[in-house]
């Protein structure tokens, strides 16, 4: 188990609030906030705990091959997993013999990844680990967690985006100026009580969202999903977002009738929209959006089979 705590006494920043937070062993918590804010933790962290965060800016050889890199390392820090199977753990096969100024950024984050494993440092924290891979080395990185587990290291994970957070982390916080605050998984009887039964009216034709002093009216059809931020739902339209003035959970109700589902506590998504089911691992899914930016969303657990049946799988 491993502690992280900030006090306003120590720190000297006017963006981190006070937070404190524990991290059991062979557990991931995941961290939400924005880019300022994971700096100065990083910087509280190296100055109070002399702690490392892995965000992929330390060194690796460029003039040597994949393979060399990985050699080196698994020297360095006396791994005892075989160099093969760290190869094959962080699929680096296709590309052991080529030079680091050839690879893709996808193929160099992998790297870093089995560098990290390698190290054996307890407890890990990593920033922005998943930002702007491909889908195979997002799996890789969670396969690697799974291993981390296993040796009961406790991590922990800085994201600037909601789904990495719900994806990545066995429990998930949200640190705003207001303070640190949980992020609450879906209880789906909890929820099935939670919602109205009355009959609803198909007479809704626009949603109302505001930006500024102005209220905006979109058609259903041109919305990819929509979220909840702070009690509020958050219309999102490929990377732009627009508030209403309403809540979750009144939306799914109004919205369901246009083919709209509340995939998860904090998410309702329109299935038109839905190009694919990513399946993580055993328990853990998403849903890529159709859209411009090909934005994934996560899905419950307790709705995959639900899913499935709505698009006849």
């Amino acid at each position: 188990m491993v502690s992280f705590k900030i006090d306003s006494e120590h720190s000297v920043s006017d963006i981190l609030p006070s937070f404190s937070l524990t991290v059991e062993e062979a557990s991931t918590a995941s961290l939400y906030c924005d880019a300022d804010m994971q700096g100065e933790i990083m910087h509280f962290l190296h100055k109070q705990n002399n702690v490392c965060v892995f965000d992929q800016k330390d060194g690796l050889y460029q003039r040597l091959s994949v393979e060399d890199n990985i050699t080196f390392f698994h020297k360095w820090f006396r791994c005892s997993v075989p160099l093969a199977e760290i190869l094959v753990l962080f699929e680096l096969q296709s590309c052991v013999k080529s030079p680091l100024h050839k690879c893709t950024v996808s193929e160099i984050r992998r790297i870093h990844f089995a560098k990290y494993f390698m190290s054996g440092s307890s407890p890990m924290i990593f920033r922005e680990p998943i930002y702007n891979i491909d889908i195979r080395s997002i799996n890789t990185f969670i396969k690697m967690l799974q291993k981390i587990k296993e040796k009961h290291i406790p991590v922990l994970v800085l994201v600037s985006n909601m789904e990495h957070a719900l994806l990545l982390g066995d429990v998930a916080y949200k640190l705003q100026y207001k303070g640190l605050q949980k992020i609450e998984v879906e209880n789906q009887d909890e929820h099935a009580s939670s919602v109205e039964t009355e009959n609803t009216s198909i007479s809704l034709l626009k949603i109302p969202a505001r930006v500024d002093d102005k209220i905006i009216l979109f058609d259903p059809p041109e919305i990819d999903y929509i979220e909840s931020q702070d009690g509020k739902a958050v219309i999102v339209i490929n990377e732009t977002s627009y508030i209403m003035d309403s809540t979750l959970t009144k939306m799914e109700k109004k919205l369901e009738l246009y083919g709209f589902y509340r995939c998860h506590r904090s998410y309702i998504v329109n299935l038109q929209k839905v190009r694919e089911i990513i399946t993580w691992s055993k328990n853990t899914y998403s849903l890529r959006i159709d859209n411009k930016v090909q934005s994934t969303i996560p899905l419950s657990r307790t709705k995959i089979q639900d899913i499935r049946e709505k698009f006849n799988l």
